[in-house]
């Protein structure tokens, strides 16, 4: 393989790098915000569950005052029963009895489900209860490990542009130019394009023997009919290492 070639294929690797780390630190903040997102969402699922325990006990302490109200009117009924002097009084009594009663009746079970969702919201506490302690701690270690990823991306760049630059200026002119017009007309950046299965791997198009005999022969660069991107074909034993790893 002509070194101008090889040099170019290095250029493309080192673009095509440079073009993922920017897309990569472009989208910095809406990954960020993910990773705060999903620790936010364990956050309000808990303070969910302590909110719905704590109003749960205000309101078994407004039904236990309900009750003792209602049970004090009971008693003063059950008084007014007692010293009833005519037929309508009693009736009277006795229906102020009997509502008193179904009301302390549902009261109770008011007071029975309250209580299980009590109990409900301090099982789900109890089975989170480690992963509520560590919340915090755990989410400050991932947005740490997710800062090291774009510290260590940024470097990436830095260290590629730098590449880049090396390259292009100890590649020919000619070379140069042509590399640069086909990388900037295309959309995804790519003007050196490898041959796999006898096919432009950028267009996909197959290729004529003569041209694949071209490409392995000729000591000028191939250029894919259809696409018009610089091909080459990479030799077995560097094909067999780019598969092995």
């Amino acid at each position: 393989m002509k070194a101008e070639l090889e040099k170019l294929i290095e250029l493309q690797n080192t673009d095509t790098n440079i073009r993922r780390l920017k897309n990569a630190i472009k989208t910095i903040p809406e990954r960020r915000a993910e990773v705060e997102e999903e620790y936010e969402r364990h956050a309000f699922e808990i303070r969910e569950l302590e909110n719905t325990k704590a109003a749960a006990h205000t309101r078994h302490g407004e039904l236990e005052k309900q009750i003792a109200e209602a049970k004090h009117n009971l008693e003063k009924a059950d008084r007014d029963l007692k010293a009833s002097q005519n037929q309508k009084q009693y009736e009277a009594s006795m229906r102020a009895a009997d509502t008193l009663n179904k009301e302390i009746a549902d009261l109770d079970t008011k007071i029975e489900e309250n209580n299980a969702a009590v109990e409900e919201a301090d099982k789900a506490l109890a089975e989170r209860a480690e992963e509520a302690a560590t919340l915090e701690s755990d989410r400050k270690r991932a947005l740490k490990k997710f800062d090291d990823v774009v510290k260590g991306q940024h470097a990436e760049l830095e260290l590629e542009t730098h590449k880049r630059n090396e390259l292009f200026a100890v590649l020919p002119k000619n070379y140069a130019a042509v590399y640069d017009r086909l990388s900037t007309r295309s959309r995804d950046g790519v003007a050196v394009a490898e041959v796999k299965n006898g096919s432009c791997s950028s267009c996909f198009m197959a290729l004529r023997p003569q041209m694949m005999l071209d490409i392995k022969t000729s000591s000028n660069v191939v250029k894919c009919e259809n696409c018009q991107r610089i091909l080459y074909i990479l030799p077995q034993e560097k094909a067999d290492s780019v598969v092995t790893n």
